[in-house]
């Protein structure tokens, strides 16, 4: 799968079918090898002599000045270590410099990441990415893939900016050490996913001058919003099993003094990469926020290494839930989970990976006699009224269990005003069950809190909970039509992140047909929120269209949750019919028709003469679609300037005319265009156009273009000013699906 932004080709980044998108720089031949990381195919460097060698794109790739690029790639090399640069070029192709990365630590025949960023020098034009090794003899080889290279990567939603998070530019680095240690960046070999793009390179060390406790911080701070709750993340790599490393989540006011600090302990397995989430609410008077690691009791000439490093608002487990996420997820402990009764005791999870049902962690019950004991939560602010649901997971660890859902609601001044409870239910035996319990807030409630009333049937019985939300109760599954952009709204909630989603529409004429998403059609899609939201620009006016959709397990075929519903998009004036881009819905324009086309079906066919015979000996191919003119009406310059954004982009365009007008819906290619005028005045503004179409199969590779969960804070964070915007950005089109130039 091609790399998000790259600027490279396949050819070029996953060396298929050859390595032609490389040339040789200094000391060396290219080849293509096998055993790559994103396909079969690599990129094989072998030296000529022992010394240095080095190897170039052959292709230089547009850049501008003072712009910061990123490239990547996968390597291996069994006896050397290398390194990768961004050779900075004039328009003339004169070098200008090179932007090299630090040498990977040691060599590495497993595949490890390396990577460099930089801005762009004065002058800079074009860029070529360098690989660099230094074997000591001749017919060494280094290999390399997943080669990327363009903007910055960073994750979705993280307020600090892509060198904070990956720490592959060395100038204006943003940490710094704060006690007891030095910080530097440096280069180990680790293995991580080919479509792992915020990991590997360059990562933050921390290196333990004196036993004791040392730590260092991010320089980076983002402003941050009062009463929202952040989620800071990293991967941490601990320089020993069970040592005390940590992640901090800082708040600060205006005046950048710190005024709270939340801190996560990773229960470290072993001295592999771990991610460590920690998560708290910004104090009323916080102005911004950042994050900080360390080792609670470390000795001198120890390693602290991070890499990964993000803040974001912190999720929720279902669309609306009140549930906090420490509360929800247990990845810093039990949250404000509490024993109310009983003998049971809850604590995290240990260690890391061990037990979960999302991030990192679960809560652990366990209770020594068969005995009930009950939980209670803290107590969260209704945010809406009517019916709310509660969900958790849990999975029966030792022993047996029964569980019952007590909801206990408090008006304003913090008055319990009513119980409610659901029936006590046996826990199943192995594996990860779901508990949804529905409850009922009366109108004088202003907060809810939920006791769970855990029964163990037997001594010694452990069990553990994850993913607790509440949330306003709503239909699982809706379409909506909507009649002034011709689409249909579909809403599916209550999703399991990590499953697939399959969503189909289905025509009176029975025919049934996957719907356009973010990333193709909409099947066995990975599932990233527990609500998906999708608008279908490509359904059929005015008949009824039967939506169903359908979840699965990874690596199961039978549905685990399924659902459908129907709607209707109102047919409208049978004059007028829908353009539409099936990528780019925001290009869709309702026309005027003036005349439909008289359709012609092309076919090749070949004729042979047999002398001596009367008829000819004729070979065809199948017949070819419908082609033919459509003549239409703009009847505005608005409608003039619409139809032209529509048919720049020169892509598949699919046409959509109310039923009964002997048409159907169809997508076509248009050819040359002619726009001509209804009368000679100038100051008319109605115009006739000429459409040549030529029917063609419906897309299935397209996506629906955008930036999925991108959003204004993401602009913030990438760039400074209003004016950054401007002159990486041509169009506000391509500021919202993130395009941008250079």
């Amino acid at each position: 799968m091609a790399i998000p932004g790259n600027a490279l080709s396949d050819l070029v980044s996953t060396i298929e079918p050859n390595s032609s998108g490389w040339a040789s720089l200094l000391n060396c031949t290219l080849s293509r090898a096998t055993g790559g990381t994103a396909s079969d195919g690599c990129l094989q460097m072998r030296s000529v002599a022992s010394g240095e060698m080095r190897c170039r794109t052959t292709a230089g790739y547009d850049v501008l000045p003072g712009v910061e690029y990123l490239a990547f790639a996968d390597a291996s090399g069994a006896t050397v270590p290398e390194r990768i640069g961004i050779r900075w070029l004039t328009a003339a192709f004169a070098e200008i410099s090179v932007s090299w990365s630090l040498t990977t630590a040691a060599a590495s025949a497993t595949w490890h990441r390396i990577a460099v960023a930089d801005y762009a020098p004065a002058g800079a034009a074009f860029a070529h990415v360098v690989f660099s090794s230094t074997p000591a003899a001749a017919a060494v080889n280094s290999l390399f893939d997943n080669v990327y290279f363009g903007p910055p990567m960073r994750s979705t939603g993280n307020l600090l900016s892509a060198n904070t998070e990956t720490s592959e530019r060395a100038a204006g680095w943003e940490y710094t050490a704060t006690t007891n240690c030095t910080v530097a960046r440096t280069v180990p070999a680790v293995n991580w996913s080919a479509t792992a793009y915020t990991v590997g390179g360059h990562v933050a060390t921390m290196t333990v001058t004196a036993n004791g406790a040392a730590e260092f911080r991010s320089t980076d701070q983002p402003t941050v919003v009062p009463g929202q709750e952040y989620l800071a993340y990293a991967h941490l790599n601990p320089p020993a099993s069970g040592t005390a490393a940590w992640i901090e989540l800082r708040f600060y006011d205006a005046g950048l003094a710190q005024i709270k600090a939340t801190r996560a302990v990773l229960a470290a397995p072993g001295t592999g990469w771990y991610r460590q989430r920690v998560s708290d609410f910004a104090p009323t008077n916080a102005a911004y926020a950042s994050v900080a690691f360390g080792l609670s009791t470390a000795t001198a000439g120890q390693v602290l290494r991070v890499d990964n490093v993000a803040v974001i608002v912190a999720p929720r487990f279902a669309a609306g839930s009140i549930v906090p996420y420490a509360d929800a997820d247990f990845e810093a402990g039990v949250g404000s989970w509490a024993v109310i009764s009983g003998v049971a005791a809850i604590s995290r999870s240990t260690p890391w990976g061990s037990v979960f049902r999302s991030g990192s962690y679960a809560l652990t019950a366990t209770s020594a006699t068969a005995t009930a004991s009950v939980i209670r939560s803290g107590q969260y602010a209704l945010n809406a009224t009517g019916p709310h649901r509660i969900t958790l997971d849990f999975m029966v660890s030792a022993g047996g269990w029964t569980l019952a859902v007590t909801t206990r609601y408090y008006n304003s001044s913090g008055t319990e005003i009513l119980v409610g409870s659901s029936p006590p239910i046996a826990a199943p035996g192995a594996g990860w069950w779901e508990l949804i319990a529905d409850a009922e807030p009366p109108a004088a409630a202003a907060k809810i809190a939920i006791d769970l009333t855990l029964t163990a049937t037997a001594v010694s019985s452990t069990i553990r909970l994850d993913r607790v939300a509440c949330f306003p109760s709503l239909s699982f599954f809706e379409v909506t039509p909507q009649e002034a952009t011709a689409s249909v709204s579909i809403v599916i909630r209550e999703l399991e992140v990590g499953n697939l989603l399959t969503l189909t529409r289905t025509t009176p004429d029975g025919v049934r047909t996957l719907v356009r998403g973010p990333d193709g059609l909409i099947d066995r899609m990975p599932i990233t929120d527990s609500q998906f939201l999708i608008e279908d620009y490509e359904a059929p006016l005015g008949v009824r269209v039967v939506y169903a959709y359908e979840t699965f397990e990874v690596g199961d075929t039978v549905a685990d949750r399924n659902g459908a519903g129907g709607a209707t998009i109102p047919a409208g004036d049978p004059n007028l019919a829908w353009l539409s881009d099936p990528g780019m819905p925001q290009r869709n324009l309702q026309v005027m028709v003036k005349t439909p086309p008289d359709w012609q079906r092309p076919i090749a066919q070949g004729e042979y003469r047999v002398r001596g015979r009367r008829n000819s000996v004729v070979l065809s191919d199948v017949r070819g679609g419908l082609e033919g003119d459509l003549v239409i009406w703009t009847r505005s310059d608005e409608e003039r300037r619409a139809l032209h954004w529509l048919l720049d982009s020169g892509r598949v365009v699919m046409w959509r005319a109310v039923p009964g007008m002997g048409i159907d819906d169809m997508y076509v290619a248009v050819g040359q265009v002619t726009e001509g005028r209804v009368v000679p005045q100038g100051w008319e503004v109605w115009r006739e156009w000429t459409l040549p179409l030529r029917q063609v199969d419906m897309p299935t590779a397209l996506g629906v273009s955008g930036s999925a969960g991108r959003t204004w804070q993401d602009v913030l964070t990438e760039y400074g000013t209003w004016a950054d915007v401007l002159n990486r950005f041509a169009t506000w089109e391509d500021v919202y699906l993130n395009r941008p130039k250079g």
